[in-house]
């Protein structure tokens, strides 16, 4: 293993937990979470040829689960897992707006999800959020928009304090 490979491979290893968090704040499924992670690492790493020279790991590691993380939901049993959850929640008291809020992020499209995720999940700047997403900070600032305004209507009136 060369000098390179190895600092890649630390560095993969730091972004690992970030990636995780960002992959559970779009899924809502730990399990799945963990498995769309490690997929992307294996991911990464036959890829890591891809990373300019000088350029962060973590926003090009991003990517890479975000786009694992929309192939996932893609999938045929993705649905069919989500249909089971939604009946296996319905028990659930509507009024805990934990739920509610997990369950409205469900409902944004994948890519209004990820800006919110990031921003607010990752705590990340517009910048770092335009350099995961391949979009300018001023596009990530106006979907983030659109998308925080889309959950106040979609909660309601109750929970958009």
């Amino acid at each position: 293993m060369t000098s390179r490979d190895a600092a890649f491979e630390l560095a993969l290893e730091e972004a690992i937990p970030r990636g995780y968090r960002l992959a559970c704040g779009m899924l809502h499924d730990p399990p799945s979470a963990e498995d769309v992670v490690q997929d992307a690492a294996v991911k990464a790493w036959w890829k890591r040829h891809q990373l300019r020279e000088g350029s962060p790991l973590l926003p090009w590691f991003l990517a890479i689960v975000a786009n694992e993380c929309r192939d996932h939901v893609r999938g045929r049993w993705a649905s069919v897992i989500k249909q089971a959850s939604v009946a296996a929640d319905s028990g659930i008291d509507d009024l805990d707006i934990g739920v509610d809020l997990r369950r409205e992020l469900m409902r944004l499209r994948p890519d209004d999800r990820l800006v919110v995720v990031l921003r607010f999940h990752l705590d990340m700047s517009l910048e770092e959020i335009a350099v995961v997403t391949g979009r300018s900070a001023a596009a990530v600032r106006g979907r983030l928009y659109r998308a925080i305004r889309r959950l106040r209507i979609q909660m309601g009136p109750r929970e958009a304090y």
